[in-house]
Parts: C-alpha cells; structure tokens; sequence
C-alpha cells in the first residue's frame, strides 16, 4: 500500500489518501494517517478497503497539495548509517573516524514542526553560505514499543518514505565544537514524502542490509547522488532497537537512516571537489529519488533575513 496525506481541492481540509491506479483515494476529513497506524496492519488495511470501495473523493496527485504523509510527527531522530557516507565524508575532510561509529549506531533529535511536503520548496537556512541536501531513507513507526529486541523490530514498521536533511554546512561546522549537536545547521526544514509505503510493498528487493533499492539526486537536472539502500551500515532494526532502548517509540515517530553514500554535496565536494559540486543556491532545483518510494522535489529559495541578537 502507498499512502499519502494531502489538501482536499474541495473544502482545503487535510486528507489522507491510498494510491490506486495512480490516483489517490481519499478518506473523509478528520482522519490522520498517524492514527490509521498506530494498531499495526490491521486498521490500515481495513482503510485501504474502505478508500477503494467507497472513497470520500479520488484526486489526481499532480492536481492536489501533498503534505508529508505524517505532517506532524511526535519526534523525529536522524541516524547516521551508511558507513561510506560517513568514512569517505571524514577522510576526505582529514579528520579521524571516530571508533564509536562501529560500535552503536548514532542519532541526533530534529525538528519535528520543520517538516515540509515533498513537493514544497525550501528557503535557505538563515545566514548560512554552504546550504545542502541528504539524501535518506525516513522510517515512520507505526505500532509503539520499548526497549525492542532485534527480532521484534520490524513489525512496528508502518512504512517507508523519503527524507530529506536540509543542511546548513558552515553554520554546523560552527556549532560543532560545543558538543551539543546539530542546532541551527540542522533546523530550517526536513521534506518527507511522497508516500508512505508499506513494508509488504519492497519485500522483492530485500537484501541482506536493507532492501536493493537505488537512490540517486540531481541538482538543476545534473546527476549529483547514486547510491543503494542496501550498502546500509546498521540495518534498519539496529537503529529502532537502539533508538527504543529505555525511551518509548511512539506511532507517527519518524527514525532517519542518514545520507547514502554520495548523498549530499558535503561529501561530493570533500572527495571530488567544490567547484564540480558548488553549495545549493537560491533557484537551485532539487530532486531526491528513491526507487518504488518516489521523488522530492524543491526548488531552494533565499533565506529569510539574519536578525542580529542584539
């Protein structure tokens, strides 16, 4: 199943809607896709039957606003898991790698009200003159559950979907040495979309770390990122056993994997150079690719204005 949450054209309510034949077949209004989830396949389902048997509306995606399909996630943490991404980032920059990368998997916290739709565009971080993409995969939690082990961890799994870590380079850089994690670098916008896609629907391109799924970027129509799902470092059951450990993994809890190999202009720029892959400016037009997950596309705009602390 493929779902999404979008804005009806006939009264401008949030809606959520199931993909069929390449339409999308909404529910009626009040439903949210956070809910749908939260009791595992079962309701799910039972709202896929209702959408294509009796859909409140059916509306062409091209024709509707697509919001990201959890528009409001309760928390949203962002690993690092591709060891390429990260080792060729490091090297590349002449800094060391760090052991603790091997030994558990690493998150930081993002900003849940910076989630934007799939097809929204994106201003730049305030300030910042090293704007970038990531390109990642977001795992959207769907039964809740704590302190999981590795053979439990999958079916609390709602789906799949796109992720995209807007970065602000220089202004992380920056905020680096204090030891507090990304804040500002991190903070402007993350775009999730198009579809959550349901886990029975990538089953054929299981691969022993993941799924064989291409992911590629390009910026302006130049192709930037190509990489695979299933080069993943820490699988994906690593990160939820480690992210529910002691904590609670709540339904509509969205879970990162961190940029794939390539993914991102901070490690094209490292290892091959920044005049070949120069800083995202406003008019740049992005477009992030998942195979059977969908695009995100955003045209980057200029920064609101920098206000001085004083």
């Amino acid at each position: 199943m493929r779902w999404g949450t979008y804005r009806s054209p006939a009264d401008d309510t949030e809606r959520v809607g199931l993909l069929v034949d390449g339409r999308l077949h909404g529910l009626g209004a009040g439903r949210a896709l956070v809910d749908l989830i939260a009791g595992g396949p079962g309701p799910l389902e039972e709202a896929a039957a209702e959408a294509r048997s009796a859909p409140a509306e059916v509306v062409e995606p091209t024709s509707v606003e697509l919001l990201a399909p959890i528009p409001r996630p309760p928390s949203v943490r962002d690993f690092m898991a591709f060891e390429n991404h990260y080792v060729d980032t490091r090297r590349a920059l002449d800094l060391e790698v760090e052991p603790v990368f091997y030994e558990q998997p690493c998150f930081y916290f993002s900003n849940p009200a910076a989630i934007v739709g799939p097809r929204t565009d994106v201003r730049s971080a305030p300030g910042t003159a090293q704007f970038d993409f990531e390109l990642e995969i977001g795992v959207v939690i769907g039964r809740p559950g704590s302190d999981l082990a590795l053979a439990e961890a999958e079916p609390h799994i709602a789906g799949y979907t796109i992720l995209c870590d807007w970065s602000a380079r220089d202004l992380q850089a920056k905020e680096g040495p204090f030891g507090t994690g990304p804040a500002k670098g991190k903070d402007t916008a993350t775009s999730l979309g198009p579809w959550l896609v349901t886990p029975e629907e990538l089953e054929p391109f299981r691969a022993e770390r993941g799924f064989d799924l291409a992911m590629t970027a390009s910026v302006n129509g130049e192709p930037y990122s190509a990489g695979k799902w299933s080069s993943i470092y820490w699988t994906i059951p690593q990160l939820l056993v480690f992210a529910s450990r002691g904590t609670e993994l709540r339904s509509g809890d969205v879970i990162g994997t961190g940029t794939v190999g390539t993914g991102s202009i901070l490690e094209l720029s490292a290892v091959h150079g920044a005049e070949r892959y120069p800083w995202l400016a406003a008019g740049d037009e992005v477009r992030l690719s998942v195979a059977h997950l969908g695009a995100v596309e955003a045209t980057v705009l200029p920064a609101a204005p920098l206000r001085p602390l004083a």
